[in-house]
């Protein structure tokens, strides 16, 4: 199975990458391809550059690489509520190439931050509009805390009751594609 992770933040040192890459270690036997959103940087999106100069090369690669997958884990990084703007760039440009961005593959959607919420908001959304855009949300998990509930050192969630979710949901992306 090859599984495509990335956080939906251009943060380099984003906790939602950590979160990302940590659940996709979780699918035994996986080929996991990481990919890092800073390599799909584009211009901001307007109607009027996409008349005047077309649609980036970048947006094409970002879908190439979602083609390329069996399966996909995201981790959403919250601004004030909503996606980051980086990401939301991101899909707007591969939209505008193929509508159905997910290309039906099933999902793990999680999300984290450093307070109790755990970017539930940004996460609502993206389970929410996510079918809408072909994409086959199998799951998702809000990660509170995450200072709290994951260990940078060892790469790992400590609180075990998040963990032993996230291994059950990854498990469940991994076993029944």
């Amino acid at each position: 199975m090859k599984l495509l992770t990335f956080a939906a933040s251009n943060s380099r040192q984003s906790i939602n990458k950590h979160i990302a890459t940590y659940a996709a270690s979780l699918a035994t036997g996986a080929d996991i391809d990481v990919l890092d959103i800073n390599d799909f940087e584009m211009p901001l999106y307007s109607i009027d550059r996409e008349t005047e100069t077309g649609i980036p090369a970048l947006a094409q690669d970002f879908l190439n690489r979602i083609a390329q997958a069996d399966a996909v884990i995201i981790s959403f990084a919250e601004h004030n509520g909503s996606y980051t703007a980086a990401y939301k760039n991101l899909f707007d440009w591969a939209s505008r190439i193929e509508p159905k961005v997910y290309q039906n593959k099933p999902m793990l959607l999680l999300a984290t931050s450093p307070g109790p919420g755990g970017a539930s908001s940004v996460l609502a959304t993206a389970v929410n509009s996510a079918p809408y855009f072909n994409g086959d949300v199998k799951a998702s998990l809000s990660i509170p805390s995450f200072y709290d509930n994951f260990d940078l050192g060892i790469g790992k969630i400590t609180n075990s009751d998040i963990n032993t979710a996230l291994i059950n949901i990854v498990n469940n992306l991994t076993n029944n594609k």
